[in-house]
């Protein structure tokens, strides 16, 4: 009883300056419906399409639950400025990046920052082909994934735990105004190989596992569109991770769109030589770094909406995820060693023409571990979490 008094008045509180924020903005209801910052201060409407600046926000207060009551704060948890344009009809630009992330580009094999998602420029070659080269999210397959990430209250354990974004090359062919496919080479790693799998042994040396002289990641990507009505995301992917030593990954990604209703359905599956995801090297923790060898990953994430007011915006999403081991290692059997659930559901509700909109959401977390994770020490254990706040990608310019 004395966790939901808790509960009940963080949410009271956190409530009340909603409300209050809401009250101050209901008098400015235009405000920013059609019109980015700029012109809306300088009353000056932008005609052309050459730069486009945007701060992508999501903000909330967050309660969260271990045990019990945990605690109780307010975290931005996406900040990202973006700018964008089509310099001429075969030129373009984007550049992207993390505010909230640290700047520093020492050792990256790319000489960038982990804080920029995107840099690069696209080029239209003409029937259908073009270009985008740069630092560029990976084409990897998922609808979710290929949201903008302020949309995500949690990602999976899959998604959180990969390398999004890298250096490299795009090229995509439009089969037709509905269909497109795209062929990517990128940089497997951000990071140095060392830094990035932690093999490292005292005096520095790799005894064991050596990097390849090409660590690239290559996808095939196909992105349908059938009336509107369903869509496609699916692709697949090798990615040299060290010396004879690659990872294979592949996801399906379905959307349904009704009127009112939508939903997804992801499925991603991906197979590892050496553990990149380090979830299997955390659960065995009888390896340094994340070497362990021949690790497996499932994951299904489904996610339903259902607009039934103009303004209002109700969802579900589930989610089902399991690591094991491919191949047994010395004492560490082959097979599955945990199953990760979420359960999530909220309301949305959207004052604007604009994307702004203000969300309340309960993410629950459970992690179930197999008999043979749990002979190395490992318990089952759940989070959960209920946030108020907001989520707006604001038209700078």
């Amino acid at each position: 009883m004395d966790m939901i008094k808790k509960l009940t008045f963080i949410l009271l509180i956190a409530g009340c300056a909603q409300g209050m924020y809401a009250q101050n903005t209901e008098k400015s209801e235009k405000f920013l419906e059609n019109k980015t910052l700029f012109e809306e201060l300088t009353n000056v409407k932008k005609k052309q399409d050459k730069f486009n600046l945007f701060l992508n926000m999501q903000g909330s207060f967050d309660a969260n639950f271990h045990d019990g009551f945990e605690e109780g704060a307010f975290k931005m948890r996406q900040l990202r400025i973006e700018a964008k344009g089509n310099i001429n009809n075969w030129l373009s630009y984007r550049y992207r990046q993390r505010l909230n992330r640290s700047n520093d580009s020492s050792g990256n094999i790319d000489n960038l920052p982990t804080s920029i998602d995107i840099a690069g420029i696209g080029v239209k070659l003409g029937k259908g082909f073009s270009i985008f080269a740069g630092k560029q999210c990976a084409a990897y397959g998922g609808i979710e994934f290929d949201l903008n990430p302020i949309e995500i209250y949690e990602y999976s354990d899959m998604i959180e735990n990969m390398s999004n974004f890298m250096t490299g090359l795009n090229i995509g062919y439009d089969i037709n105004s509905n269909q497109q496919l795209n062929l990517q080479i990128l940089d497997s790693r951000n990071g140095s190989f060392s830094k990035t799998y932690g093999v490292e042994t005292e005096d520095g040396e790799l005894p064991t596992i050596e990097s390849g002289k090409l660590p690239l990641v290559y996808t095939l990507n196909w992105n349908g569109n059938f009336n509107d009505v369903f869509k496609t995301r699916w692709s697949a992917s090798v990615m040299n991770e060290a010396k004879d030593r690659n990872m294979y990954y592949y996801a399906f990604g379905n959307e349904l769109n009704l009127n009112k209703f939508n939903m997804f359905l992801d499925f991603m599956y991906s197979r590892e030589s050496i553990d990149r995801k380090g979830i299997m090297t955390g659960i065995t923790g009888s390896m340094e770094g994340h070497n362990a060898s021949d690790a497996g990953y499932f994951s299904m994430v489904t996610k339903l909406n259902y607009r039934f007011l103009p303004k209002w915006n109700a969802f579900v999403k589930g989610m089902y995820e399991t690591a094991s081991l491919t191949k047994q290692q010395g004492d560490l059997e082959k097979g599955k060693y945990r199953t990760a659930w979420g359960y999530f559901a909220g309301v949305e509700f959207y004052p604007m023409d604009t994307n702004l909109h203000f969300f309340l959401t309960y993410v629950g977390r459970s992690y179930d571990f197999t008999a043979r994770a749990k002979a190395l020490g490992q318990e089952n254990y759940s989070t959960n979490r209920v946030s108020v706040g907001f989520i707006y990608q604001l038209p700078m310019f």
